[in-house]
């Protein structure tokens, strides 16, 4: 079979399908690679359904290694993380990690209000839930087992075919919705098939919830009966039972916590009584796991997986997501140098990307997906330029404040009106600046969400805005944002950073909201003339202005030096304040006069001397100074620059303006 060469130029070459034939075929040949590329769909329902997840656009990550190999039983992780692609991935996977038989749980709404309902007298309401979860487990253990064991085994055993008839007399031979399996838990079942007549020994159970247990501890048995008498745990690969989705049916309430909690104990019941022969798998978002709270939590603990992702493996999962639609052969460097420009402003490309999205696929795929249309469908380019991601990082920002606000809605439906507190302000924050704002708005959201009067303090808003990933703590040189084992926001820490993937959409670019240097513009508000009372001096004009000029430089490197001295303060925080300055250092020319709009040099001395004291005070207002920062030094030396630049606009020549430095 004859392959197509690679021509010159990457957006020319032509894509191979695994069994070598032009993929895109012959009128796609030629269409620039950009046309080609695409990331994938946000959600793993939809890329099974194209096909990129299953024709490699899948990275397997430590999460799915873990439920391949049987290590872990829940695998927790925040919305967009990759659960539900590691579910199908699993189902659909038939390579050495296929198992011999797999079924998959996602209730629906209807379920969801059938199990979040179901009570049974004589039982707590976390055990009457688990015992649900327990029947499901044992309904999809009891099919495979039956339609397994002639497949496999070459012979159904006796405790197989009386599995066959427990299901055919109940009904339960097919159909997967869980409403079918709750209505079958609350009525009798039919036990005639383990030799048990109804109303006969059972019917004297203490409650209606010690009856049903009885009932489904004698299924149970059968089905652990059957792997046994197969050697299944031996002879092949368990059986894959997996839940996934439950947040379709949560409600944050507490018949729904009472409902997952119940799936966690009817998992570990499980686990322990089919042994080797059954492997589960819980896939449960990590909001409604934290927010459990049950005596058997402890337990599960060395079950549990949390996803994690870094930039590097967001970095290797793009490309993946490209090969799979390009074409096997693109490279890295391909992808970040052709495709995407090599960097947008003084940032690599790939690490400007990942750093402004939150670290979980769905939001990297739509970030990618949204550069490529920008560029593509937008401006017709056939490469993407950095203009092109500065104008997708736009529209971008806006989906994920939105999303952020709709992800947590069921558990903090007063998360997006806490956005306006950081809105047109620097992304940098300290704890006094956000109280300042916090009390200004206070009363209003309490009068919104009386229920959560009690959350909605200080130190609630923070610690809710650090769990959902808003805000980002400084700790040391470093700024920690929620996940994996940090700890929560301490009391004694101040500086808050909003996350780069929220900047943009509330114009928060900038670390310190400082007002820029602008003298021209200044000119046109000052009056004209001596207005400041002092008397002008008979000098020459330009030695003057250059010794003005050189003064001004003067403040600004003590300025620019101060800021530098402040070790303690946030890198973000002194670039800002040293560009700011450097501003005004750029504006002396190297002490060549400059004049912009109608502004003598005096005008301008004095002009600056305000520029100083309104950096002072933002710097203060932003609750900077307050902490062991080294910010309050930078403001003294500010004020302090600012009185002698004016007396040295409004004193005479002969003095050098240092008296009271």
């Amino acid at each position: 079979m004859r392959v197509p060469a690679l021509p010159g130029r990457l957006s020319r070459y032509r894509v191979l399908s695994k069994t070598g034939a032009d993929f895109w075929g012959d009128e796609m040949a030629d269409e620039p690679l950009l046309a080609r590329v695409h990331f994938g769909r946000e959600d793993a329902e939809r890329d099974v359904q194209d096909g990129l997840l299953l024709r490699g656009g899948f990275l397997p990550n430590a999460a799915y290694r873990a439920a391949v190999d049987g290590r872990k039983m829940l695998i927790i992780g925040r919305k967009g993380s990759g659960k539900s692609a590691i579910c199908m991935q699993l189902m659909a996977d038939g390579g050495e990690d296929d198992y011999p038989g797999k079924a998959l749980v996602t209730p629906d709404e209807t379920a969801g209000e059938e199990i979040r309902r179901f009570e049974l007298a004589g039982l707590p309401g976390d055990s009457a839930k688990a015992l649900i979860w327990r029947y499901v487990f044992a309904v999809h253990a009891a099919r495979h087992l039956v339609a397994h064991a002639k497949d496999a085994h070459g012979y159904k055993p006796e405790s197989v075919r009386t599995l066959a008839k427990f299901l055919k007399q109940n009904g339960e031979l097919e159909g997967n919705r869980l409403a079918q399996w709750v209505t079958g838990l609350r009525t009798s079942l039919s036990l005639e098939a383990f030799g048990v007549k109804a109303g006969l020994d059972l019917g004297r159970a203490s409650s209606e919830g010690a009856l049903a247990a009885r009932q489904l501890e004698l299924v149970e048995r059968g089905v652990a009966e059957a792997f046994t008498d197969l050697d299944c745990a031996t002879e092949h690969k368990p059986l894959l039972l997996m839940v996934d989705q439950l947040e379709r049916v949560w409600s944050a309430e507490r018949d729904s916590n009472s409902m997952v909690i119940g799936l966690l104990l009817a998992a570990t019941h499980a686990s322990g009584l089919y042994g080797l022969s059954v492997r589960l798998l819980l896939f449960l978002r990590a909001d409604i796991y934290d927010s459990l709270s049950f005596g058997e939590g402890d337990k599960i603990h060395g079950d549990e997986l949390r996803i994690t992702w870094s930039q590097t493996a967001l970095r290797d999962l793009a490309l993946a997501r490209a090969r799979a639609s390009a074409g096997g052969r693109l490279t890295a460097e391909q992808l970040w140098t052709e495709v995407f420009p090599a960097s947008v402003g003084n940032e690599e490309t790939g690490a400007y990307l990942f750093r402004r999205c939150l670290p979980r696929p769905r939001d990297a795929i739509q970030f990618l997906n949204l550069c490529q249309e920008t560029a593509w469908l937008t401006h017709g380019r056939d490469r993407i330029t950095p203009e092109d991601v500065r104008q997708a990082e736009l529209q971008f920002s806006a989906w994920k404040l939105k999303d952020l606000s709709l992800e947590y809605l069921v558990g903090h439906p007063f998360l997006k009106h806490l956005f306006p507190l950081f809105q047109n302000a620097g992304y940098l924050v300290s704890r006094a600046a956000l109280q300042s704002r916090f009390e200004a708005a206070e009363k209003s959201l309490h009068r919104l969400f009386p229920a959560y009067a009690d959350a909605l303090t200080l130190s609630g808003v923070i610690d809710v805005l650090y769990d959902v990933g808003f805000l980002g703590v400084r700790r040391g040189n470093d700024v920690v944002f929620a996940g994996g084992n940090d700890l929560p926001v301490q009391p004694h820490e101040t500086e808050f950073h909003i996350h780069p993937c929220f900047r943009a959409a509330l114009g928060a670019t900038s670390a310190i909201d400082l007002r820029r240097y602008e003298p021209g513009v200044a000119g046109d508000r000052l009056v004209q003339g001596n207005v400041f009372g002092f008397q002008s001096v008979t000098v020459s004009f330009q030695n003057r202005d250059t010794r003005l000029l050189g003064e001004v430089a003067r403040s600004c490197h003590s300025i620019i030096a101060q800021a530098e001295r402040a070790v303690a303060l946030t890198p973000d925080a002194r670039d800002e304040i040293v560009g700011a300055i450097n501003r005004v250092l750029d504006d002396t020319d190297g002490g060549i006069p400059r004049f912009a709009g109608n502004l003598d040099l005096d005008e301008r001395l004095f002009y600056t001397a305000h520029y100083f004291d309104s950096l002072a005070a933002q710097l203060t207002a932003s609750g900077l100074a307050d902490g062991a920062t080294g910010a309050a030094e930078v403001v003294r030396r500010l004020e302090d620059e600012a009185r002698r630049l004016r007396r040295l606009a409004g004193g005479s020549y002969g003095t050098s303006g240092d008296a009271e430095r």
